[in-house]
Protein backbone atom coordinates (compact mmCIF):
# COMPACT_ATOMS: atom_id res chain seq x y z
CA UNK A 1 0.00 0.00 0.00
CA UNK A 2 1.23 3.34 -0.67
CA UNK A 3 1.50 6.71 1.13
CA UNK A 4 -1.21 7.74 -0.05
CA UNK A 5 -3.42 5.04 0.57
CA UNK A 6 -1.83 4.30 3.95
CA UNK A 7 -3.02 7.77 4.84
CA UNK A 8 -6.21 7.76 3.66
CA UNK A 9 -6.83 4.10 5.19
CA UNK A 10 -5.95 5.73 8.26
CA UNK A 11 -8.56 8.34 8.31
CA UNK A 12 -11.41 7.35 6.68
CA UNK A 13 -14.23 9.28 5.74
CA UNK A 14 -17.64 8.79 7.02
CA UNK A 15 -19.97 7.94 4.24
CA UNK A 16 -23.09 10.14 4.39
CA UNK A 17 -24.67 12.83 2.01
CA UNK A 18 -23.04 15.72 4.40
CA UNK A 19 -19.16 14.43 3.66
CA UNK A 20 -19.75 12.85 -0.31
CA UNK A 21 -17.58 16.39 -1.58
CA UNK A 22 -14.86 14.68 1.06
CA UNK A 23 -14.30 11.63 -0.29
CA UNK A 24 -10.38 11.04 -1.47
CA UNK A 25 -9.84 12.49 -5.12
CA UNK A 26 -10.82 9.17 -8.31
CA UNK A 27 -13.91 7.89 -6.02
CA UNK A 28 -16.97 8.03 -8.47
CA UNK A 29 -19.89 9.12 -6.37
CA UNK A 30 -23.12 10.69 -7.40
CA UNK A 31 -23.47 13.61 -9.55
CA UNK A 32 -26.88 14.73 -9.03
CA UNK A 33 -28.91 16.06 -6.01
CA UNK A 34 -30.06 12.77 -3.77
CA UNK A 35 -32.12 15.69 -2.06
CA UNK A 36 -34.27 15.63 -5.47
CA UNK A 37 -34.71 11.89 -6.09
CA UNK A 38 -38.34 10.63 -5.08
CA UNK A 39 -39.10 7.14 -4.87
CA UNK A 40 -40.54 4.54 -7.81
CA UNK A 41 -39.13 1.35 -7.00
CA UNK A 42 -39.59 -0.82 -3.75
CA UNK A 43 -37.05 -3.39 -3.36
CA UNK A 44 -37.48 -6.16 -1.10
CA UNK A 45 -34.51 -8.25 -0.25
CA UNK A 46 -31.62 -5.70 -0.26
CA UNK A 47 -28.60 -7.57 0.06
CA UNK A 48 -25.22 -7.40 -1.45
CA UNK A 49 -26.45 -7.99 -4.92
CA UNK A 50 -29.18 -6.34 -5.50
CA UNK A 51 -27.42 -2.87 -4.44
CA UNK A 52 -24.40 -4.17 -6.95
CA UNK A 53 -26.42 -4.76 -9.41
CA UNK A 54 -29.91 -3.33 -9.89
CA UNK A 55 -29.34 -0.35 -7.43
CA UNK A 56 -26.45 0.41 -9.84
CA UNK A 57 -28.14 0.46 -13.04
CA UNK A 58 -30.02 2.47 -11.67
CA UNK A 59 -27.46 5.07 -9.56
CA UNK A 60 -26.04 4.79 -13.62
CA UNK A 61 -29.02 6.58 -15.53
CA UNK A 62 -29.04 8.98 -12.64
CA UNK A 63 -25.91 9.93 -13.21
CA UNK A 64 -26.78 11.12 -16.49
CA UNK A 65 -29.70 12.92 -14.65
CA UNK A 66 -32.49 10.91 -15.94
CA UNK A 67 -34.82 8.39 -14.03
CA UNK A 68 -34.84 10.77 -10.76
CA UNK A 69 -38.08 10.20 -9.47
CA UNK A 70 -37.02 6.13 -9.75
CA UNK A 71 -35.02 6.05 -6.62
CA UNK A 72 -35.60 2.61 -4.25
CA UNK A 73 -36.72 2.45 -1.54
CA UNK A 74 -35.39 -1.02 0.42
CA UNK A 75 -37.62 -3.62 2.26
CA UNK A 76 -37.02 -6.47 4.21
CA UNK A 77 -39.78 -8.89 5.64
CA UNK A 78 -37.59 -10.79 7.91
CA UNK A 79 -36.32 -9.83 11.93
CA UNK A 80 -32.25 -10.21 9.85
CA UNK A 81 -33.23 -7.49 7.80
CA UNK A 82 -33.06 -5.06 10.58
CA UNK A 83 -29.05 -5.58 10.91
CA UNK A 84 -28.29 -4.34 6.97
CA UNK A 85 -31.40 -1.27 7.83
CA UNK A 86 -29.73 -0.39 10.93
CA UNK A 87 -26.04 -0.15 8.81
CA UNK A 88 -27.28 1.41 5.76
CA UNK A 89 -29.71 4.50 7.49
CA UNK A 90 -26.79 5.48 9.36
CA UNK A 91 -24.89 6.21 6.13
CA UNK A 92 -27.81 7.64 4.12
CA UNK A 93 -28.38 4.44 1.97
CA UNK A 94 -25.10 5.04 -0.05
CA UNK A 95 -23.13 2.02 -0.55
CA UNK A 96 -19.21 1.81 -1.61
CA UNK A 97 -19.09 -1.04 -4.41
CA UNK A 98 -15.70 -2.16 -5.08
CA UNK A 99 -14.96 -4.00 -8.24
CA UNK A 100 -12.58 -6.36 -8.56
CA UNK A 101 -11.06 -6.66 -11.95
CA UNK A 102 -8.18 -9.19 -12.47
CA UNK A 103 -6.03 -6.05 -13.57
CA UNK A 104 -7.57 -3.07 -11.29
CA UNK A 105 -9.59 -2.62 -8.59
CA UNK A 106 -11.92 0.62 -8.36
CA UNK A 107 -14.36 1.87 -5.80
CA UNK A 108 -17.51 3.52 -6.86
CA UNK A 109 -20.42 5.52 -3.94
CA UNK A 110 -23.82 5.12 -5.44
CA UNK A 111 -26.95 6.87 -4.39
CA UNK A 112 -29.37 5.32 -5.52
CA UNK A 113 -31.60 3.97 -2.70
CA UNK A 114 -33.04 6.93 -0.46
CA UNK A 115 -34.53 4.92 2.07
CA UNK A 116 -35.14 1.64 4.21
CA UNK A 117 -38.19 0.76 5.46
CA UNK A 118 -38.08 -0.73 9.59
CA UNK A 119 -38.88 -4.37 9.58
CA UNK A 120 -41.96 -4.59 11.68
CA UNK A 121 -44.11 -7.92 12.37
CA UNK A 122 -47.57 -7.30 9.90
CA UNK A 123 -45.31 -5.21 7.45
CA UNK A 124 -47.36 -2.33 8.22
CA UNK A 125 -44.86 0.34 6.93
CA UNK A 126 -43.77 -1.74 3.99
CA UNK A 127 -47.42 -2.10 2.67
CA UNK A 128 -48.30 1.57 3.18
CA UNK A 129 -45.39 2.68 0.96
CA UNK A 130 -46.10 -0.13 -1.87
CA UNK A 131 -49.66 1.09 -1.66
CA UNK A 132 -48.65 4.12 -2.86
CA UNK A 133 -49.07 5.20 -6.86
CA UNK A 134 -45.90 7.03 -7.11
CA UNK A 135 -44.61 3.03 -6.61
CA UNK A 136 -44.50 1.76 -10.23
CA UNK A 137 -42.40 -1.52 -9.53
CA UNK A 138 -41.78 -3.63 -6.65
CA UNK A 139 -38.69 -5.91 -7.30
CA UNK A 140 -37.58 -8.69 -5.42
CA UNK A 141 -33.90 -10.75 -4.10
CA UNK A 142 -35.26 -13.24 -1.96
CA UNK A 143 -33.32 -16.19 -2.86
CA UNK A 144 -34.42 -18.74 -5.38
CA UNK A 145 -36.31 -20.88 -2.62
CA UNK A 146 -38.32 -18.34 -1.46
CA UNK A 147 -41.52 -18.28 -3.94
CA UNK A 148 -43.32 -21.09 -1.94
CA UNK A 149 -42.97 -23.30 -5.01
CA UNK A 150 -43.45 -27.08 -4.01
CA UNK A 151 -41.17 -29.26 -5.41
CA UNK A 152 -42.75 -31.80 -6.41
CA UNK A 153 -45.78 -30.57 -8.59
CA UNK A 154 -43.89 -26.88 -9.36
CA UNK A 155 -47.41 -25.18 -8.11
CA UNK A 156 -47.83 -22.58 -5.79
CA UNK A 157 -47.55 -24.75 -1.98
CA UNK A 158 -50.92 -23.11 -0.48
CA UNK A 159 -50.28 -25.66 2.34
CA UNK A 160 -47.11 -24.04 3.69
CA UNK A 161 -47.62 -22.40 6.91
CA UNK A 162 -46.92 -18.77 6.21
CA UNK A 163 -48.98 -19.10 3.19
CA UNK A 164 -51.82 -20.26 5.53
CA UNK A 165 -50.91 -17.37 7.80
CA UNK A 166 -51.27 -14.86 5.55
CA UNK A 167 -54.40 -16.02 3.84
CA UNK A 168 -56.17 -15.91 6.85
CA UNK A 169 -54.64 -12.72 7.81
CA UNK A 170 -54.50 -10.52 4.99
CA UNK A 171 -53.61 -7.31 6.63
CA UNK A 172 -51.26 -8.54 8.69
CA UNK A 173 -48.85 -10.93 6.57
CA UNK A 174 -45.55 -11.96 7.26
CA UNK A 175 -44.63 -12.69 3.79
CA UNK A 176 -43.48 -10.50 0.98
CA UNK A 177 -45.92 -12.04 -1.36
CA UNK A 178 -48.91 -10.97 1.34
CA UNK A 179 -47.76 -7.45 1.86
CA UNK A 180 -47.53 -7.42 -1.97
CA UNK A 181 -51.17 -8.70 -2.14
CA UNK A 182 -52.40 -6.22 1.00
CA UNK A 183 -51.06 -3.24 -0.83
CA UNK A 184 -52.27 -4.17 -4.45
CA UNK A 185 -56.30 -4.70 -2.15
CA UNK A 186 -55.24 -0.99 -0.93
CA UNK A 187 -54.38 -0.03 -4.74
CA UNK A 188 -57.33 -1.32 -6.24
CA UNK A 189 -59.69 0.23 -3.62
CA UNK A 190 -58.03 3.21 -4.05
CA UNK A 191 -58.59 3.44 -8.19
CA UNK A 192 -55.11 3.36 -8.44
CA UNK A 193 -53.14 1.23 -10.87
CA UNK A 194 -51.02 -1.95 -9.61
CA UNK A 195 -47.26 -2.00 -9.35
CA UNK A 196 -45.14 -3.77 -11.86
CA UNK A 197 -43.86 -7.16 -9.79
CA UNK A 198 -40.18 -7.29 -10.72
CA UNK A 199 -38.31 -10.63 -10.03
CA UNK A 200 -34.46 -10.40 -9.95
CA UNK A 201 -33.87 -13.69 -8.41
CA UNK A 202 -32.19 -17.01 -10.48
CA UNK A 203 -35.45 -18.68 -11.61
CA UNK A 204 -36.56 -20.00 -14.93
CA UNK A 205 -39.64 -17.99 -15.96
CA UNK A 206 -39.16 -15.70 -12.32
CA UNK A 207 -41.57 -13.43 -13.57
CA UNK A 208 -44.13 -16.03 -14.06
CA UNK A 209 -43.19 -17.29 -10.50
CA UNK A 210 -44.09 -14.36 -9.55
CA UNK A 211 -47.24 -13.84 -10.63
CA UNK A 212 -48.03 -17.31 -9.56
CA UNK A 213 -47.12 -16.81 -6.10
CA UNK A 214 -49.25 -13.45 -5.84
CA UNK A 215 -52.16 -14.40 -7.25
CA UNK A 216 -52.42 -17.49 -6.07
CA UNK A 217 -51.91 -15.75 -2.41
CA UNK A 218 -54.49 -13.13 -3.30
CA UNK A 219 -57.28 -16.18 -4.67
CA UNK A 220 -56.92 -17.75 -1.80
CA UNK A 221 -59.07 -14.61 0.40
CA UNK A 222 -59.68 -12.30 -2.30
CA UNK A 223 -60.77 -14.02 -5.76
CA UNK A 224 -61.69 -10.75 -7.79
CA UNK A 225 -58.60 -8.85 -6.50
CA UNK A 226 -56.88 -12.10 -7.98
CA UNK A 227 -58.72 -11.64 -10.79
CA UNK A 228 -57.80 -7.59 -11.09
CA UNK A 229 -53.92 -8.47 -10.21
CA UNK A 230 -53.81 -11.03 -12.95
CA UNK A 231 -55.26 -9.07 -15.35
CA UNK A 232 -54.33 -5.43 -14.65
CA UNK A 233 -50.53 -6.54 -13.31
CA UNK A 234 -47.16 -6.86 -14.94
CA UNK A 235 -44.68 -9.47 -13.52
CA UNK A 236 -42.01 -8.97 -16.19
CA UNK A 237 -39.43 -12.25 -16.76
CA UNK A 238 -35.83 -11.09 -16.17
CA UNK A 239 -32.26 -12.47 -16.22
CA UNK A 240 -29.66 -11.29 -13.77
CA UNK A 241 -25.78 -11.45 -13.58
CA UNK A 242 -23.11 -10.56 -11.42
CA UNK A 243 -20.38 -12.56 -9.52
CA UNK A 244 -21.29 -10.26 -5.74
CA UNK A 245 -19.77 -12.37 -2.84
CA UNK A 246 -20.68 -11.70 0.60
CA UNK A 247 -18.78 -8.77 2.36
CA UNK A 248 -15.75 -10.17 4.56
CA UNK A 249 -13.25 -8.80 7.03
CA UNK A 250 -11.44 -8.64 3.42
CA UNK A 251 -14.10 -5.94 1.73
CA UNK A 252 -13.80 -3.64 4.97
CA UNK A 253 -10.42 -3.37 5.00
CA UNK A 254 -10.47 -2.58 1.32
CA UNK A 255 -12.84 0.13 1.44
CA UNK A 256 -11.05 1.89 4.36
CA UNK A 257 -7.87 1.63 1.81
CA UNK A 258 -9.85 3.25 -0.56
CA UNK A 259 -10.16 6.16 2.64
CA UNK A 260 -14.23 5.29 2.81
CA UNK A 261 -15.93 4.55 6.44
CA UNK A 262 -18.56 1.67 4.70
CA UNK A 263 -20.29 -0.60 7.11
CA UNK A 264 -21.23 -2.10 4.25
CA UNK A 265 -19.22 -1.91 1.11
CA UNK A 266 -20.19 -4.55 -1.85
CA UNK A 267 -17.13 -5.92 -3.60
CA UNK A 268 -18.37 -7.38 -7.46
CA UNK A 269 -16.71 -8.61 -10.38
CA UNK A 270 -16.07 -6.35 -13.38
CA UNK A 271 -18.94 -7.99 -15.23
CA UNK A 272 -23.05 -7.51 -15.33
CA UNK A 273 -25.90 -7.88 -17.32
CA UNK A 274 -29.04 -7.58 -16.83
CA UNK A 275 -31.92 -9.06 -20.23
CA UNK A 276 -35.64 -8.23 -19.02
CA UNK A 277 -39.26 -8.62 -20.84
CA UNK A 278 -40.22 -5.14 -21.62
CA UNK A 279 -43.54 -5.92 -20.20
CA UNK A 280 -44.35 -3.24 -17.36
CA UNK A 281 -48.14 -2.20 -16.68
CA UNK A 282 -47.08 1.52 -15.57
CA UNK A 283 -44.00 2.64 -16.72
CA UNK A 284 -40.74 1.81 -15.89
CA UNK A 285 -36.63 3.44 -16.18
CA UNK A 286 -34.67 3.33 -19.37
CA UNK A 287 -32.28 0.88 -18.50
CA UNK A 288 -31.12 -0.38 -22.10
CA UNK A 289 -29.29 3.26 -21.78
CA UNK A 290 -26.84 2.02 -19.22
CA UNK A 291 -26.29 -1.61 -20.36
CA UNK A 292 -29.75 -3.16 -19.99
CA UNK A 293 -31.47 -5.48 -22.72
CA UNK A 294 -35.07 -5.44 -23.09
CA UNK A 295 -35.95 -8.70 -25.18
CA UNK A 296 -39.30 -10.62 -25.63
CA UNK A 297 -37.13 -13.57 -24.88
CA UNK A 298 -35.80 -13.85 -22.12
CA UNK A 299 -36.05 -17.51 -21.83
CA UNK A 300 -32.91 -17.94 -24.22
CA UNK A 301 -30.66 -15.47 -21.91
CA UNK A 302 -31.97 -16.96 -18.54
CA UNK A 303 -31.27 -20.43 -20.34
CA UNK A 304 -27.89 -20.12 -21.29
CA UNK A 305 -26.81 -18.27 -18.00
CA UNK A 306 -28.42 -20.99 -15.75
CA UNK A 307 -27.34 -23.58 -17.41
CA UNK A 308 -23.58 -22.99 -17.74
CA UNK A 309 -23.34 -20.53 -14.87
CA UNK A 310 -25.91 -21.41 -11.98
CA UNK A 311 -25.37 -25.14 -12.64
CA UNK A 312 -21.57 -25.01 -12.81
CA UNK A 313 -21.22 -23.29 -9.86
CA UNK A 314 -22.85 -26.12 -7.92
CA UNK A 315 -20.54 -28.47 -10.21
CA UNK A 316 -17.58 -27.05 -8.51
CA UNK A 317 -18.68 -26.56 -5.11
CA UNK A 318 -19.66 -29.18 -3.72
CA UNK A 319 -16.12 -30.83 -4.84
CA UNK A 320 -14.55 -27.81 -3.65
CA UNK A 321 -16.32 -28.11 0.02
CA UNK A 322 -14.82 -31.94 -0.04
CA UNK A 323 -11.36 -31.34 -1.18
CA UNK A 324 -11.22 -28.04 1.54
CA UNK A 325 -10.85 -25.73 -1.23
CA UNK A 326 -11.66 -22.38 0.03
CA UNK A 327 -13.22 -20.14 -3.26
CA UNK A 328 -14.84 -20.63 -6.75
CA UNK A 329 -11.02 -19.18 -8.03
CA UNK A 330 -9.69 -21.60 -5.95
CA UNK A 331 -11.61 -24.35 -7.64
CA UNK A 332 -10.84 -23.84 -10.78
CA UNK A 333 -7.17 -23.51 -10.25
CA UNK A 334 -7.33 -27.10 -8.64
CA UNK A 335 -6.40 -29.35 -11.41
CA UNK A 336 -8.68 -31.98 -10.38
CA UNK A 337 -12.20 -29.72 -10.13
CA UNK A 338 -11.27 -28.04 -13.34
CA UNK A 339 -10.90 -30.77 -15.33
CA UNK A 340 -14.28 -32.17 -13.97
CA UNK A 341 -16.00 -29.10 -14.38
CA UNK A 342 -15.33 -28.52 -18.16
CA UNK A 343 -16.21 -32.38 -19.32
CA UNK A 344 -19.30 -32.08 -17.31
CA UNK A 345 -20.10 -28.82 -19.23
CA UNK A 346 -19.16 -29.70 -22.78
CA UNK A 347 -20.61 -33.08 -22.54
CA UNK A 348 -23.71 -32.89 -20.70
CA UNK A 349 -24.69 -28.89 -20.68
CA UNK A 350 -23.36 -27.39 -23.91
CA UNK A 351 -25.58 -29.64 -25.65
CA UNK A 352 -28.89 -28.53 -24.24
CA UNK A 353 -27.64 -24.51 -24.63
CA UNK A 354 -29.18 -22.51 -27.40
CA UNK A 355 -27.33 -19.41 -28.44
CA UNK A 356 -28.16 -16.00 -28.25
CA UNK A 357 -27.51 -12.84 -29.88
CA UNK A 358 -23.90 -12.47 -30.06
CA UNK A 359 -22.61 -15.30 -28.20
CA UNK A 360 -22.86 -19.41 -28.52
CA UNK A 361 -22.83 -21.88 -25.62
CA UNK A 362 -18.96 -22.39 -26.30
CA UNK A 363 -18.28 -18.58 -25.67
CA UNK A 364 -20.38 -18.26 -23.03
CA UNK A 365 -18.63 -21.21 -21.26
CA UNK A 366 -14.97 -19.63 -21.75
CA UNK A 367 -16.36 -16.53 -20.59
CA UNK A 368 -17.29 -18.27 -17.68
CA UNK A 369 -14.78 -20.05 -16.46
CA UNK A 370 -12.39 -16.61 -17.31
CA UNK A 371 -14.79 -15.19 -14.69
CA UNK A 372 -15.09 -18.30 -12.45
CA UNK A 373 -11.01 -17.87 -11.99
CA UNK A 374 -10.65 -14.57 -11.66
CA UNK A 375 -8.34 -14.42 -8.07
CA UNK A 376 -9.74 -11.27 -6.35
CA UNK A 377 -13.35 -12.94 -6.12
CA UNK A 378 -12.89 -14.09 -2.95
CA UNK A 379 -16.46 -16.44 -3.43
CA UNK A 380 -16.44 -18.99 -1.04
CA UNK A 381 -17.46 -22.46 -1.87
CA UNK A 382 -19.69 -22.48 1.22
CA UNK A 383 -21.44 -19.78 -0.23
CA UNK A 384 -22.02 -21.14 -3.62
CA UNK A 385 -23.12 -24.22 -1.82
CA UNK A 386 -25.59 -22.62 0.52
CA UNK A 387 -29.31 -24.04 -0.19
CA UNK A 388 -28.36 -26.67 -2.45
CA UNK A 389 -32.30 -28.54 -2.39
CA UNK A 390 -33.31 -25.56 -4.39
CA UNK A 391 -29.86 -24.57 -6.38
CA UNK A 392 -29.60 -28.50 -7.78
CA UNK A 393 -33.55 -28.77 -8.17
CA UNK A 394 -33.70 -25.30 -10.49
CA UNK A 395 -30.06 -25.68 -11.99
CA UNK A 396 -28.87 -29.08 -12.35
CA UNK A 397 -31.83 -31.33 -12.80
CA UNK A 398 -33.80 -29.97 -15.37
CA UNK A 399 -30.67 -30.48 -17.75
CA UNK A 400 -30.07 -34.02 -16.41
CA UNK A 401 -33.94 -34.65 -17.13
CA UNK A 402 -33.26 -33.15 -20.68
CA UNK A 403 -30.40 -35.07 -21.26
CA UNK A 404 -32.29 -38.35 -20.37
CA UNK A 405 -34.79 -37.66 -22.45
CA UNK A 406 -32.68 -37.21 -25.67
CA UNK A 407 -30.41 -40.25 -24.83
CA UNK A 408 -27.41 -38.44 -24.02
CA UNK A 409 -24.56 -39.10 -21.37
CA UNK A 410 -25.51 -38.21 -17.73
CA UNK A 411 -22.25 -39.68 -15.85
CA UNK A 412 -20.81 -36.44 -15.05
CA UNK A 413 -24.16 -35.51 -13.39
CA UNK A 414 -24.23 -38.59 -11.90
CA UNK A 415 -21.06 -37.75 -9.96
CA UNK A 416 -21.96 -34.10 -9.17
CA UNK A 417 -24.96 -35.27 -7.46
CA UNK A 418 -23.24 -38.19 -5.54
CA UNK A 419 -20.68 -35.67 -4.39
CA UNK A 420 -23.35 -33.24 -2.63
CA UNK A 421 -24.66 -36.22 -1.08
CA UNK A 422 -20.97 -36.94 0.15
CA UNK A 423 -20.88 -33.10 1.74
CA UNK A 424 -24.06 -33.34 3.18
CA UNK A 425 -22.98 -36.20 5.63
CA UNK A 426 -21.76 -32.84 7.17
CA UNK A 427 -17.59 -33.81 7.21
CA UNK A 428 -14.54 -32.87 4.65
CA UNK A 429 -12.31 -35.07 3.85
CA UNK A 430 -9.87 -33.79 5.87
CA UNK A 431 -12.23 -34.08 9.01
CA UNK A 432 -13.29 -30.41 9.55
CA UNK A 433 -17.27 -30.36 10.05
CA UNK A 434 -19.35 -28.59 7.67
CA UNK A 435 -21.55 -26.39 9.46
CA UNK A 436 -25.27 -26.68 8.63
CA UNK A 437 -25.72 -25.06 4.76
CA UNK A 438 -29.51 -25.38 3.75
CA UNK A 439 -33.14 -24.73 5.13
CA UNK A 440 -33.25 -28.94 4.63
CA UNK A 441 -29.78 -29.58 6.14
CA UNK A 442 -31.36 -32.26 8.92
CA UNK A 443 -33.13 -33.79 6.67
CA UNK A 444 -30.66 -34.27 4.31
CA UNK A 445 -27.54 -35.25 6.16
CA UNK A 446 -30.57 -38.11 7.40
CA UNK A 447 -30.46 -39.00 3.82
CA UNK A 448 -26.52 -38.72 3.21
CA UNK A 449 -26.05 -40.95 6.28
CA UNK A 450 -28.14 -43.63 4.83
CA UNK A 451 -26.57 -43.71 1.44
CA UNK A 452 -23.44 -44.21 2.78
CA UNK A 453 -23.97 -47.56 2.95
CA UNK A 454 -27.54 -47.93 0.50
CA UNK A 455 -26.41 -45.13 -2.23
CA UNK A 456 -30.12 -45.24 -3.40
CA UNK A 457 -31.47 -43.61 -0.06
CA UNK A 458 -30.39 -40.54 -1.55
CA UNK A 459 -32.21 -40.46 -4.58
CA UNK A 460 -35.39 -41.87 -2.42
CA UNK A 461 -36.06 -37.78 -1.34
CA UNK A 462 -38.94 -37.32 -4.35
CA UNK A 463 -39.49 -33.36 -3.38
CA UNK A 464 -36.01 -33.49 -5.03
CA UNK A 465 -35.44 -36.02 -7.23
CA UNK A 466 -38.80 -37.25 -8.41
CA UNK A 467 -39.18 -40.41 -10.57
CA UNK A 468 -35.31 -39.91 -11.32
CA UNK A 469 -34.41 -42.53 -9.16
CA UNK A 470 -35.97 -45.15 -11.41
CA UNK A 471 -34.12 -43.84 -14.38
CA UNK A 472 -31.10 -46.50 -14.42
CA UNK A 473 -29.21 -44.32 -16.82
CA UNK A 474 -28.82 -41.45 -13.76
CA UNK A 475 -29.55 -44.10 -10.92
CA UNK A 476 -26.87 -47.09 -11.59
CA UNK A 477 -23.97 -44.21 -12.46
CA UNK A 478 -25.41 -42.57 -9.31
CA UNK A 479 -24.87 -45.76 -7.24
CA UNK A 480 -21.20 -46.21 -8.36
CA UNK A 481 -19.97 -42.38 -8.13
CA UNK A 482 -20.88 -42.42 -4.21
CA UNK A 483 -19.73 -45.61 -3.76
CA UNK A 484 -16.40 -44.41 -4.78
CA UNK A 485 -15.99 -41.08 -3.24
CA UNK A 486 -16.89 -43.14 0.11
CA UNK A 487 -14.45 -45.76 -0.53
CA UNK A 488 -11.64 -43.72 -2.75
CA UNK A 489 -12.10 -39.98 -2.14
CA UNK A 490 -13.16 -37.45 -4.13
CA UNK A 491 -9.80 -36.78 -5.66
CA UNK A 492 -10.08 -40.27 -7.03
CA UNK A 493 -13.62 -39.99 -8.20
CA UNK A 494 -12.64 -36.76 -9.98
CA UNK A 495 -9.99 -38.40 -11.78
CA UNK A 496 -11.28 -41.54 -12.66
CA UNK A 497 -14.54 -39.52 -14.32
CA UNK A 498 -12.20 -37.37 -16.27
CA UNK A 499 -9.75 -40.21 -17.73
CA UNK A 500 -13.40 -42.10 -19.05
Amino acid sequence: MDELMSKTAAHPVPLRNDTLADLPEGILRPRYERARLTAGIVHIGVGNFHRAHQAWYLHRLMQAGKALDWAIVGAGVRPYDAAMREKLIAQDCLTTLIELAPDHTGAEVTGSMIDYLPIEEGNAPLIHVMADPRIRVVALTVTEGGYYIDATTGAFDTGHPDIVHDAAHPDAPRTAFGAMVAALRQRRAAGHKPFSGLCCDNLRGNGDILRATVVGLARMSDPGLADWIDREGAFPNSMVDSIVPATTANTLEAVRAFGIDDAAPVAHENFRQWVIEDAFCDGRPDWDEVGATFTSDVHSYEMMKIRILNAGHQILANAGELLSVPTIADCMAHPGIAAMFRKVQTEEILPYVDAVPGTTPDDYLALIEGRFSNPKIHDTTRRVAFDGSSRHTGFLLPILRDALAAGGSVDGFALVEALWARMCAGQREDGSVIEPNDPYWARLTEAAAAAKDRPRAWLEQPGIYGGLKDAPAFAEAFERWLATIWRDGTAAALAAYTAR
